[in-house]
């Protein structure tokens, strides 16, 4: 029995130490009820490895969980669930130098967090400067997303208008530093 607990407690320790290794980087809600949470993750190893950064040069995994509001949501959607076809781009900016990152976040898939849009990227700089982070939101175009009447007339023509959300004094060092493995 004793070992049992031992595992168990190793297990939780190392799992609680993985989850906390998360850097919230904010979070936002755009009509009409779609929740955005805006991640620093621990770098990972990501597949087609052709479009995807490589897990040794990566610092840092950018992340963007969006989903459907569980209250407030138009008639329809899925409570909580993924919403598609957005168009996510990050600007990563080092604060004492200048330097900027680029980025379009990706939709991903993983058993933690679903479907979420991201991206490995290596920052412009030392891990241990201070960031600021940019993102812009657009809605699908009209040629990726057909809108049926019901959604025209209680929602409009688009489902948001473009959004930008800008965080700064952004600290990657522990993230940077960690590893899933």
């Amino acid at each position: 029995m004793n070992i049992f607990k031992l595992i168990l407690s190793v297990f939780i320790l190392n799992f609680s130490n993985y989850i906390s290794q998360e850097l919230i980087i904010g979070e936002e809600r755009i009509e009409p009820g779609i929740i955005i949470i805006f991640e620093g993750a621990i770098k990972d190893m990501i597949m087609p490895s052709s479009t995807n950064l490589n897990e040794k040069l990566t610092d840092v995994h950018i992340e963007a969980r969006v989903n459907w509001d569980t209250k407030n949501v138009p008639n329809g959607t899925p409570s909580g669930g993924f919403v598609p076809y957005l168009h996510i781009t990050a600007t990563v900016t080092n604060q004492n130098t200048n330097l900027k990152t680029f980025i379009d976040l990706i939709p991903h898939i993983n058993l933690s967090d679903n479907f979420h849009y991201a991206r490995n990227i290596s920052l412009p700089g030392k891990i241990n400067d201070l960031y600021t982070v940019s993102y812009t939101i657009s809605p699908p175009s009209k040629y990726e997303v057909s809108l049926h009447m019901d959604w025209k007339e209680e929602i409009g023509n688009n489902f948001f208008e473009p959004v930008r959300f800008e965080y700064k004094n952004l600290d990657f060092e522990k993230i940077a530093n960690a590893s899933r493995r």
